[in-house]
């Protein structure tokens, strides 16, 4: 029995999707203007596994996560690169082909539908079309372009802050001062941006774009259904987006949109949320030069989906090192073993029973992994429970367990003199200075071993 946090009702629920056999799953991608940085790489392996765990527990899934491949940000980074802002596409699909090769590297699987915008114009005009046929939309005119903006009717739509827990009067009273005064509300936001005319593409108003919140809306429900299952995305889309696309969603179907609400929580350095406005960001290429995706991949895993990480590098050092003992010990099982098994056999396993009922117990990882430092000693003398354990590690956890190629140090100069000086203290019987330069060998990447002589 699957149980996951659903921020919808702020609690932690049995997982029961619309229909038994079927599960719909949309959760918000990356707006590619930049590379993807660790916290791109946290909310993509926290899905992943959520999809791989309901792939495990006998569910058809249906996955959805789209690229919102047309924003502002993409547009500036066109201007400043081009000199014209219309060559976004090729800044899109840049970091489009960036992200896939992380991803890829972090062992993600990839989702059934991957949507760009730019290719769901006509299904988004759609959407806007029956929000204003509902009256839960309105078109004001441009006069700088004669075109027209279109925006949704936040009033219109009752529950609006149902996600968010934000009331409607507070909002209200809290809003900034519009320099758009055209429109109903300062809550009010935009579905199409109008722009100049023959530029981005035509629409019953003219020429324009989509606004960000209503791309969600019009991909779920195309891709995979007006109603799903499950919705996520890191804390941050809580408001204004997921708030924003619930009342543009349930305001065209008038049925409930998503049934769960899931979020994971950020990325932190210093205290502070990791992100690129704050320039306090890592890459995942960058850390890729120094440790190995498998290693990244486990260091996210360890950490519960719904608290903060606080990211280190020291803490992946010391990650680096378990997941290098777990890879050795899991080693002898060999990929043909692994092909024999099947999800009921892995099941029958006593250490996955225990595993999997932590994992579907809100995706408790820790939990897991205590169960399996608790019976490494136990898996060590019994290959047919440890080929079943690294089977379901495969499949649900997506860690390879590939043992880490050793690296190999140069003896630079400073090393080599760091050595002899050890070397005399330890002759001189000089143990307090000997472990202060094995300290500092360590730094450098020197494992010091010391034989006894006889």
């Amino acid at each position: 029995m699957l149980k996951i946090t659903n921020n919808l009702s702020g609690k932690k629920e049995v997982f029961t999707p619309r229909n038994p056999n079927e599960v719909l799953m949309y959760v918000c991608g990356i707006t590619p203007y930049d590379l993807a940085h660790v916290g791109h790489g946290r909310s993509c392996v926290t899905f992943d596994i959520l999809f791989r765990l309901l792939n495990f527990l006998d569910y058809k899934v249906k996955y959805c996560r789209n690229f919102t491949d047309v924003d502002d940000k993409i547009i500036n980074k066109s201007e400043k690169e081009f000199n014209n802002k219309f060559d976004f596409e090729k800044i899109s699909q840049r970091y489009i082909k960036a992200y896939k090769e992380d991803t890829k590297k972090l062992n993600c699987l990839d989702p059934d539908f991957e949507p760009l915008v730019t290719n769901t114009i006509p299904e988004i005009i759609n959407f806007i079309s029956g929000l204003i046929k509902n009256n839960k939309a309105y078109i004001i005119k441009n006069s700088k372009n004669n075109n027209s903006d279109v925006y949704y009717s936040v009033e219109s739509f009752k529950d609006y802050g149902k996600l968010s827990k934000r009331n409607l009067d507070d909002l209200k009273a809290g809003a900034r001062v519009e320099i758009d005064t055209r429109k109903k509300s300062p809550l009010d936001f935009a579905l199409w941006k109008s722009e100049e005319d023959s530029t981005f593409w035509d629409s019953p108003w003219g020429w324009g774009r989509p606004g960000w919140h209503i791309e969600c809306s019009a991909m779920a429900a195309n891709y995979l259904a007006p109603q799903i299952d499950i919705h996520g995305g890191g804390m941050d889309l809580i408001f204004p987006h997921h708030e924003n696309e619930i009342a543009q969603s349930e305001g065209l179907s008038n049925k409930e949109f998503s049934k769960y609400w899931v979020h994971n929580a950020f990325v932190r350095i210093n205290k502070e949320k990791m992100s690129k406005s704050l320039n306090n960001f890592f890459t995942l290429k960058d850390i890729f030069k120094d440790f190995d995706p498998m290693v990244v991949r486990y260091h996210f895993i360890k950490h519960n989906y719904t608290a903060p990480l606080e990211f280190s590098f020291e803490e992946l050092e010391i990650d680096q090192k378990s997941y290098q003992k777990l890879a050795k010990i899991f080693n002898v099982i060999n990929s043909k073993d692994l092909n024999k098994l099947n999800n009921k056999q892995v099941k029958e396993s006593k250490v996955v029973q225990k595993m999997l009922n932590f994992i579907c117990d809100d995706l408790n990882t820790s939990g897991l992994f205590g169960v399996l430092f608790e019976n490494l000693n136990y898996l060590k003398t019994n290959l047919e429970e440890l080929a079943k354990v690294k089977k379901f590690i495969l499949e649900v956890l997506g860690l390879t367990l590939i043992p880490l190629p050793e690296k190999q140090v140069e003896i630079t100069p400073e090393i080599q003199n760091l050595l002899d000086l050890r070397n005399k203290a330890r002759i001189n019987k000089n143990w307090s200075e000997s472990d202060r330069l094995r300290d500092e060998l360590v730094k450098l990447g020197v494992i010091i071993q010391d034989i006894k002589s006889n």
